[in-house]
């Protein structure tokens, strides 16, 4: 493995296309860019709320080295034991102390070291403690055992992210964020070498309204009654970025966005 790693980051996995459309691009992915870690946001790929753990092993499986969740982690309840098993997947790291799982996993490759962390906004996210304080502890931890680090700012307001990748610039190698769905275009290397993005989008059904159905969303808006969401299956794309490493350790050298379509293989015996 080269000394400037490449990583690949894929935006909010929803339900069973989203993780479908990552792991069928997946291989097409890994021959453009040649990515030496692949990281996803898993939060919402249990029928659009939460993960499980067969789910979070099948990611495993195909490829994904880290999952980064938000949010919806506690949503099913078997995540629990599963996210103090050693297996790196990380909720956000300013949750309560006494809640399950860790803020933070290292990754290893080639004697490439890369740490993951994961942070939820305080804005209007319920997080026990605050994320500016909290990523100053998880950074001192990390300090010498890691050569590069992710960060997944997992946020409902933008000046949230912002502000955080502003913090970080020049101590993290990127600031990615993630909670809202949609894909946003101010993606840069900041002045300080920290590769950063307010929203990487999400990995799913663009034909729906943030994953779900459209008509359902729709409803909802239009009578301001409680609507059952299921997860839209229409028109599957990925939302990812992929974040080329500087040899100086914690520092991007670029980042480039990737929004595709997935077009699955038709069915055996189909005609189309």
């Amino acid at each position: 493995m080269p000394a400037a790693p490449t990583i690949l980051f894929a935006g909010d996995l929803v339900g069973g296309l989203g993780r479908r459309t990552l792991l069928g691009l997946l291989p097409s992915l890994r021959e453009r860019y040649a990515p030496d870690f692949v990281v996803v946001n898993g939060e919402n790929i249990a029928g659009g709320l939460g993960i499980t753990p067969k789910l979070a092993d099948e990611l495993f499986a195909g490829g994904v080295d880290a999952i980064t969740l938000g949010n919806h982690t506690y949503r099913r309840q078997e995540i629990n034991a599963y996210l103090d098993s050693g297996k790196p997947i990380v909720r956000p790291a300013n949750y309560l102390a006494s809640q399950p799982g860790k803020g933070f996993t290292i990754v290893e490759k080639g004697g490439v070291r890369l740490g993951v962390v994961n942070l939820s906004g305080n804005l209007h996210l319920r997080a026990g403690r605050v994320a500016f304080l909290e990523i100053d502890n998880v950074l001192a931890e990390l300090d010498g055992k890691v050569d590069h680090v992710l960060v997944d700012m997992h946020a409902e307001l933008t000046s949230e992210k912002i502000a955080m990748g502003w913090y970080l610039d020049g101590r993290v190698t990127a600031v990615v964020g993630t909670h809202t769905h949609v894909p946003t275009a101010d993606l840069r290397v900041l002045p300080g070498g920290t590769a950063y993005i307010t929203d990487v989008g999400m990995t799913g059904p663009r034909g729906g309204v943030l994953g779900v159905k459209k008509e359902q969303s729709i409803q909802s808006l239009r009578t301001h009654m409680n609507v059952r969401f299921e997860t839209s299956e229409d028109d599957p794309w990925i939302n990812a970025v992929v974040i080329r490493c500087a040899e100086q350790p914690r520092r991007a050298a670029a980042i480039e966005q990737v929004l595709a379509p997935w077009r699955p293989a038709p069915a055996a015996g189909s005609r189309f």
